[in-house]
């Protein structure tokens, strides 16, 4: 019965512009996903004066977070993006409730404008911290859709975000309707998988089957996903961080080479943190930026 409830929701998001019109606003919209290190935990703050301004032409939806099982899962509401779409960022659907940190959507939006000149460019968020993509994982904060609880889990959540974000018909309220083009994936996830070996080790038939879901409710079989490695601060008495770390990172490496239009960032491994799970102001930036640059790669083929 789940497997039903789930191929129903795919067939919501292609509903919105499944034929292109002259007369739409044609609008790139790119998924952020996976966890804290997506959530973003980059300070306003160490932003300068022109980054902490909200960005001409580019608008957000990000699905209000929450465990699994828990209320409001998802809901959210376009608006212009600026700082505040990092951990602690909240929605009740009506409202967003900024925070003081943010995530990669702000680099990796510029630096897409910088790629796409003149063309407006849409982000849809939904990301939770500590969260797996193993049936086992974290609990409470799962991505795998047969995980049946009380209420949803992560990905009935991203379901929500997608299906609600896509249905809106005009994102920038400029009263033209919008042609929402799907056009990448970006996914920062795996940390939360490195402490069980068990886990680890399924972790790349895992994303294979996630990424592809993801894919399918998007309608696009070879939607381009880039994807972040995983690193460790080594911050911990034991000199790492994530026992497994290895074996996911392994696992990305795989799924980048073996997916026709996949590419993996690896430059997290020079990023500094400020605790032991999350980079630095200045490493969501440059990330950002990182991902937008193999996105532009995968779209050109």
């Amino acid at each position: 019965m789940r497997f039903k409830l789930v191929i129903v929701m795919f067939l919501i998001v292609p509903l919105v512009g499944i034929s292109q019109s002259t007369k739409l606003d044609t609008i790139r919209v790119f998924y952020l996903g996976g966890q804290s290190n997506m959530d973003g935990h980059g300070y306003n703050k160490d932003l300068s004066k022109s980054q902490q301004k909200a960005m001409k032409d580019v608008y957000i939806f990000h699905g209000n977070p929450v465990d699994d099982a828990q209320p409001n899962g998802g809901l959210g509401k376009w608006e212009v993006l600026k700082p505040g779409h990092g951990v602690r960022f909240s929605s009740d659907g009506k409202n967003n409730k900024l925070s003081d940190r943010f995530g990669v959507e702000l680099s990796f939006s510029k630096k897409m404008q910088e790629l796409y000149p003149n063309q407006k460019i849409a982000i849809i968020k939904y990301s939770r911290g500590g969260s797996s993509i193993h049936l086992k994982g974290s609990k409470g904060k799962t991505w795998d859709p047969d995980y049946i609880g009380v209420g949803g889990n992560q990905y009935d959540y991203y379901l929500k975000t997608i299906n609600t974000a896509f249905s809106v018909k005009d994102i920038n309220n400029d009263g033209k309707e919008d042609y929402l083009l799907p056009s990448g994936i970006v996914w920062m996830q795996g940390e939360s998988d490195a402490k069980n070996e068990e886990i680890a080790n399924e972790y790349y038939g895992n994303l294979v089957r996630l990424m592809g879901l993801i894919r399918a409710s998007l309608r696009i079989d070879d939607l381009p996903v880039v994807i972040g490695k995983i690193s460790d601060s080594g911050n911990n008495e034991q000199g790492k961080v994530w026992n497994c770390g290895e074996l996911i990172q392994y696992a990305q490496e795989k799924y980048a080479k073996t997916d026709t239009n996949a590419a993996i960032i690896r430059s997290t491994k020079n990023y500094n943190y400020t605790d032991k799970w999350h980079y630095n102001s200045e490493g969501y930036i440059d990330f950002g930026e990182k991902f937008a640059e193999a996105m532009y790669i995968l779209l050109q083929k």
